[in-house]
């Protein structure tokens, strides 16, 4: 489990050294000199971390495979975010080549080095200017330039003779890479510079990070080149743009009970709004049947099921989820206790119900509820009735066991029963409040819409009713925040 959240002010970077250690060394000490951290040093959290990319002397051909860079890249990001840094910084241009990929599945934001660019050539260069890029074949071949950059300047790169001599140059056994900052390999990359020069660039966009080892020493000669290291460690330390926001995850407190879990997951797709796969909400699950009996503890006293409710919501919180849902209308007698505790919100179903009937029905119809003996004993669903002032009616003790027995019974829907005996029960005790006056029924326990569905118009006896089932309101109210981010 995560440590407790640091102080709010407080900014954790996490850098990925294992791509090139002197790169993201590099990085590393401007991320240090940069006047942000300078002036607020109290503020900023800086991790390096260098483990080795065991393909690391693989060559970036036009062609390589990028499956183990992608896994490791996942994995060092996801480190990071398990010691709960703020954002993460890749200084890899092969991996931006991918890093949408990853960014759909990480728990922390990753700092956009090609958003940092975008920023810096705002800056430094005209609309439609000539930008000589040196980058990688890989990286070449896989249009990253052109895909960010080309439609606003015109790019050209190295002649093949050059670029051959750039990749010995920086990824050579006596390049950049290795360590050799002058000598043949900064002559060499001198010679891919004005090249691109020649073709009228006069300003020139580093692919590889390495470049920025010996960025001055091209200054010095005269060569307009961009210090992508820096402008990468500027733009994390002080562009609100490097705050990320994560798509939205829904955590769900599964298990109580397991079908009622797998109807609620089913009615957030039935709401969804979507024409293929990748439009669905992203769900993480706790399946945890094992948390101790709710209606149990309200009633007799039985195993307490806070802690357990707690602990399956801060893993899901711990997963990355932006806010839970707990399919169970007892559970939520609890909320209050663990939702101080938690740094994200718990949808509270309850609430949510009595604001959708308030909406659809108004404040005069006369409501029942359906429910455990637990939930009625708790009185969670009047406190919330009360304040939107409205009125519960509850079934006597006959109704009442009626409603348990089609819940908790041999051939109850806890049982793996939605048809029979449970729904005969049920009916029987929705008639009991119908006769009473009820015209809105809350089926208050999120096994009861297994047995029966919401409607507007159900006919109990002669008498048409509305149902409403808090397990669809939840989920409708869930779809409503993820499409909102």
């Amino acid at each position: 489990m995560k440590p407790s959240r640091k102080h709010q002010s407080a900014r954790t970077l996490g850098i990925i050294g294992g791509l090139g250690s002197l790169a993201g060394g590099d990085l590393f000490l401007k991320l240090l000199k940069s006047a942000p951290v300078l002036a607020d040093q109290g503020r900023y959290h800086l991790l390096f971390e260098q483990h080795p990319f065991q393909d690391l002397s693989l060559p970036l051909c036009a062609d390589a495979n990028m499956t183990s860079r992608k896994l490791y890249v996942f994995q060092a990001c996801q480190g990071y975010a398990d010691s709960e840094a703020d954002a993460v910084l890749v200084p890899c241009f092969v991996s931006q080549t991918f890093i949408e990929e990853l960014k759909a599945e990480l728990d922390i934001p990753v700092v956009d080095l090609m958003a940092a660019l975008k920023q810096q050539l705002a800056e430094v260069a005209e609309p439609g200017a000539r930008l000589g890029v040196l980058a990688s074949d890989y990286v070449r071949a896989a249009g990253l330039f052109e895909q960010h950059f080309g439609a606003d300047f015109e790019l050209v790169y190295p002649s093949p003779a050059s670029q051959a001599a750039l990749m010995e140059a920086v990824y050579g056994p006596a390049g950049i890479k290795a360590g050799h900052f002058d000598g043949v390999a900064l002559e060499r990359l001198h010679q891919a510079c004005l090249d691109l020069n020649n073709q009228g660039a006069h300003l020139l966009l580093p692919g590889m990070t390495e470049i920025s080892l010996v960025v001055a020493d091209l200054h010095r000669r005269g060569l307009r080149c961009i210090d992508v290291n820096q402008v990468y460690a500027d733009y994390a330390t002080s562009s609100e743009s490097a705050r990320a926001t994560l798509p939205f995850k829904l955590g769900i407190v599964g298990g109580v009970g397991p079908a009622a879990t797998v109807d609620f997951m089913a009615k957030v797709v039935k709401n969804t709004k979507a024409s293929r796969d990748q439009e669905h909400i992203k769900m993480v699950v706790e399946q945890n049947p094992q948390i101790p009996d709710r209606t149990a503890n309200l009633l007799r006293q039985e195993t307490d099921p806070t802690v357990a409710m707690y602990a399956t919501c801060k893993r899901l919180e711990c997963e990355g989820a932006k806010a839970i849902a707990i399919p169970c209308n007892t559970a939520h007698a609890y909320v209050e206790r663990i939702q101080g505790h938690l740094q994200i919100p718990i949808i509270n179903m309850l609430t949510e119900t009595i604001a959708f009937i308030q909406q659809a029905y108004g404040t005069s119809r006369q409501v029942g509820l359906l429910a455990t003996s637990g939930t009625l004993q708790s009185r969670v669903y009047h406190a919330a009735a009360e304040r939107a002032g409205l009125d519960l009616m509850v079934p006597d003790e006959p109704a009442q066991a009626l409603v348990m027995r089609s819940i908790y019974g041999t051939h109850g829907v806890k049982a793996g029963y939605t048809s029979g005996q449970c729904k005969d029960d049920l009916l029987m005790a929705a008639a009991h409040l119908v006769q009473r006056g009820a015209t809105v029924l809350i089926l208050g326990c999120t096994e009861l819409p297994l047995m029966l569905a919401q409607a507007d118009d159900f006919l109990i006896g002669t008498t048409r009713v509305a149902l409403v089932d808090p397990t669809d309101v939840l989920a409708r109210r869930c779809v409503a925040l993820a499409q909102a981010g």
